[in-house]
């Protein structure tokens, strides 16, 4: 048991560092900096040398290598698969020894299979070429998986300390239910505004081009059907369908941030207090990096901090849903 708690603890520091790797490699354009998978241009870890690069070049001649956009990609596929090695390792040990109660095994052996199915994402996202339903799946595949190593700790940590945490009333679980699904939601909505590039559609606050509701094509900006086989890096859709995205998650955020509001008072009157200090500083702090994203015009660290906002709430409100005894 402790050394499934050890290493799910690492795990959960090393998921959000997978999360804001994979987030940068997104925001700097460098989703194809390696144009095959699992190596970069035929090469375990990237062409150095002027042969390896004509090499490279040679053989994916429409993707040319750039140095600049390689570098994150392979950064962040080395990490991803240290993480998978310690789920691995964690699904083993929890195979190994019977003393491993029957929901640690459990939550191993799913983590196990959910990360393998992570890799496959992984793969996809490079061969469809940045197919938005693709790496919108990958985005928030890598939010679950970071959760759940996280719940995977908390959890074994209780049990090696026999800890006997709080009893949430239906109406809670209810309003924790409801807070998570509206999250998820919400992260989704950020994970399509990124994947199709509609960051930059809406660059006024509290107005997106000095209207309350400029032209947007809602239809096309939310087709899930858009085609296999185009090159989606800088995205594939219109403005008004662009512009359509952002909007969205903008209005998601209000509705997002009015719910937790309601749902930190409900916590503090049930006198959960510090649960409800601890939900209203991530949801001001993903509040203040998502408003200065618009107003520095989407620089990289608080574009990847923003990612990391969405994560952070996620975790938080699933873990303490989930944790309870």
């Amino acid at each position: 048991m402790e050394r499934i708690k050890t290493l799910s603890l690492w795990s959960g520091i090393l998921g959000f560092v997978v999360v804001a790797l994979g987030a940068w490699t997104r925001l700097a354009d460098a989703g194809l900096g390696c144009p095959d998978w699992p190596g970069c241009y035929g090469f375990v870890t990237i062409p150095v040398s002027p042969d390896e690069i004509d090499l490279a070049n040679s053989k994916f001649p429409e993707t040319p290598y750039e140095v600049a956009k390689a570098i994150p990609e392979v950064v962040h596929r080395y990490f991803a698969a240290a993480l998978g090695f310690f789920i691995v390792c964690m699904a083993f040990i929890a195979y190994k020894y019977k003393e491993v109660p029957s929901n640690i095994k459990k939550l191993s052996y799913f983590l196990l299979a959910w990360v393998i199915m992570q890799g496959t994402f992984g793969y996809l996202t490079v061969s469809l070429k940045l197919w938005p339903q693709v790496v919108t799946t990958h985005l928030m595949s890598g939010f679950l998986t970071t959760a759940l190593v996280w719940l995977l700790y908390f959890r074994t940590k209780d049990l090696i300390q026999e800890r006997n945490l709080w009893n949430f009333q239906k109406s809670t679980k209810k309003l924790f239910n409801i807070a998570i699904v509206l999250v998820a939601v919400q992260i989704f909505l950020g994970a399509w505004t990124s994947t199709n590039y509609a960051s930059y559609s809406c660059t006024d606050l509290p107005l997106c081009q000095g209207q309350l509701l400029p032209e947007a094509n809602f239809k096309e900006g939310f087709n899930f059907f858009q085609s296999i086989g185009p090159n989606y890096l800088g995205g594939q859709l219109d403005h008004e369908s662009r512009v359509a995205i952002h909007l969205t998650h903008r209005f998601g955020a209000v509705v997002v941030t009015l719910f937790l509001l309601f749902f930190s008072l409900h916590l503090y009157k049930r006198n959960f207090k510090t649960l409800a200090y601890g939900l209203i500083a991530f949801l001001t702090l993903q509040i203040l990096l998502g408003i200065s994203n618009v107003i520095f015009a989407l620089p990289l660290l608080i574009a990847v901090g923003h990612n990391l906002g969405g994560l952070l709430l996620i975790t938080y409100l699933g873990v303490l849903r989930l944790r309870e005894h």
